[in-house]
């Protein structure tokens, strides 16, 4: 884990000061936002976050069932599965909230945003820390799963619908199944908040298929200009080319003829 990060963060401010900064952090991540009341009244990711302070303070103060019970409540009335051991810093904003689950010994830093469908899951039944830490400002895409007792440390970027399982940089960009490093750059940030250029993500599979697409022409080029390949070649075969999964269903280790002559 690294060390950089902190694994628990004992509230400091009172809860009055925590919601009002729950709340105002609203208007610098989400544009469709206009009004306190609009916000405190219709975001189901605010709703979660603010009954969160409460259950957490019953959670460390021992009233762990009537903590359990609020963040039951929320769950029903929001989508949002918090547990009230979970440790979140200063102005956690979750966009849309439905879905979202955070587990028990996840740790969340400060100016964290958590999109839609995301999951700070475990790994383990064991009772130690089995969930993630993420550092300050770090973002997580819609429907993404960050998994184990990982770190993901301050201003990285979890790509929409990725799954994470090993630690990230701070500033680094991952995306995936499982999630890969694609830059170490942090994520800008300007006069509206974070910069989310979602479409600017790297792809590393498509471009190492079009490294392998290019690096076949060029070698098929070659061949015909030596005579060893038929002209045109490569528009014959393109044109008669059907794809089918038939050859994974057959061979491919988990295909459905796999399986049945196991």
């Amino acid at each position: 884990m690294n060390a950089s990060v902190t694994t628990h963060r004992p509230e400091k401010r009172g809860l009055l000061a925590a919601w009002k900064e729950d709340v105002r952090c609203v208007f610098k991540r989400d544009p469709a936002a206009r009004n306190w009341i609009e916000v405190l009244t219709t975001y189901p990711g605010v709703h979660a976050v603010l009954m969160h302070r409460l259950s957490h303070r019953l959670w460390r103060a021992n009233w762990r069932y009537s903590a359990r019970l609020i963040a039951y409540l929320v769950r029903l009335l929001t989508n949002v599965d918090i547990h009230p051991g979970a440790s979140i810093g200063a102005r956690l904003f979750i966009d849309h909230g439905a879905g979202v689950v955070i587990g028990e010994t996840a740790v969340i830093g400060d100016d964290v945003t958590l999109y839609h469908g995301v999951t700070l899951g475990g790994t383990s039944w064991n009772k130690g820390k089995r969930h993630p830490t993420l550092g300050d400002r770090v973002l997580v895409g819609a429907g993404a799963k960050v998994l184990g007792p990982i770190t993901v440390a301050s201003d990285a970027r979890v790509g929409a619908n990725s799954v994470v399982v090993q630690d990230v940089p701070a500033g680094g960009t991952v995306v995936g199944i499982p999630g890969r490093i694609v830059s170490d750059q942090p994520v800008s940030s300007g006069e509206y908040g974070i910069n989310l250029n979602h479409h600017l993500i790297p792809d590393p599979v498509g471009r190492a298929i079009s490294c392998l697409l290019e690096r076949i022409d060029k070698l098929e080029a070659r061949l015909e200009a030596q005579g060893r390949l038929e002209p045109d070649y490569q528009a014959s075969f393109y044109n008669s080319c059907t794809p089918s999964s038939e050859i994974c269903e057959v061979d491919c280790a988990g295909g459905k003829q796999h399986f049945s002559r196991g």
